[in-house]
């Protein structure tokens, strides 16, 4: 069973998704990031694949992408790092980038060698509906692959429920209509937190952009299934020479009692 399901089978209370950026803080830190998150409780790892226009990413993880590209990642250097990781990461994990670079790579080239190495799926917040619909869906689940799409408070009911539909693990809802990293999130984040569970989704609800601690993390997951959590955690690894210190300090922290 491909992990991702098998975790929202039986979830936690409070699903903790963590961002990281492959190749940062050092290109060779990738496994070294993904290690420390699983002994510190992050449920799944999403993993960015750095990118040089990031649409939807606000300047913290813009600059990790800046210097894991400086460092030499590609998604080539990234699935040789990738090759052996389930010997040791057991979590979920999902590839988090743009569709040019994989394009670039080729799409099923791309799908292929994710499967291949062990990864369970993609959030690729750039590919169209349609153009899932018509090209890339049947490849993706072709490798056994789910797919996140991405809602927004201005997200129409109808559409809500048809990006539920074709999503495959879980509905990940931004908080706000702003790049990652903003703590300015919605106040009425209730309100459509509200509407999302008035629809009787298929899919759990995961909530990021602007979750960056305890309080904001225990606050969305009063009423959706998790939270996902970037820039913060970007930020602790950037002030910190210590990976493993950096991470069980921040995630202690979130996931404190």
């Amino acid at each position: 069973m491909n992990r991702l399901d098998a975790l929202m089978q039986t979830p936690p209370a409070k699903i903790l998704n963590v961002y990281c950026t492959a190749g940062y803080p050092q290109l060779h830190s990738t496994l070294e990031v993904m290690l420390a998150l699983q002994e510190n409780g992050a449920a799944i790892i999403e993993l960015g694949m750095p990118y040089s226009d990031p649409l939807a990413d606000g300047p913290v993880i813009q600059h990790s992408g800046s210097v894991a590209i400086a460092n030499g990642m590609t998604i080539a250097v990234l699935f040789e790092q990738l090759k052996d990781f389930r010997q040791h990461i057991h979590v979920p994990v999902l590839l988090m980038g743009y569709m040019n670079p994989v394009l670039q790579y080729g799409f099923e080239r791309f799908c292929a060698a994710a499967a291949a190495v062990g990864v369970d799926g993609l959030i690729l917040p750039d590919l169209p509906e349609y153009e899932f619909e018509t090209e890339y869906g049947e490849i993706i689940k072709k490798y056994n692959l789910r797919f996140i799409f991405l809602v927004t408070p201005e997200t129409s009911p109808e559409r809500v429920k048809k990006l539920d539909q074709l999503s495959t693990g879980f509905l990940y809802a931004v908080s706000s209509s702003s790049t990652t990293g903003s703590q300015s999130a919605t106040p009425r984040i209730d309100d459509y937190l509200a509407r999302l569970r008035s629809y009787s989704l298929r899919n759990p609800v995961l909530v990021g952009f602007g979750i960056h601690n305890k309080a904001s993390f225990d606050a969305v997951c009063q009423m959706a299934d998790g939270g996902i959590i970037g820039s913060a955690y970007i930020k602790a690894l950037e002030h910190s020479s210590d990976v493993h210190a950096a991470t069980h300090q921040f995630l202690s922290s979130i996931l404190r009692d």
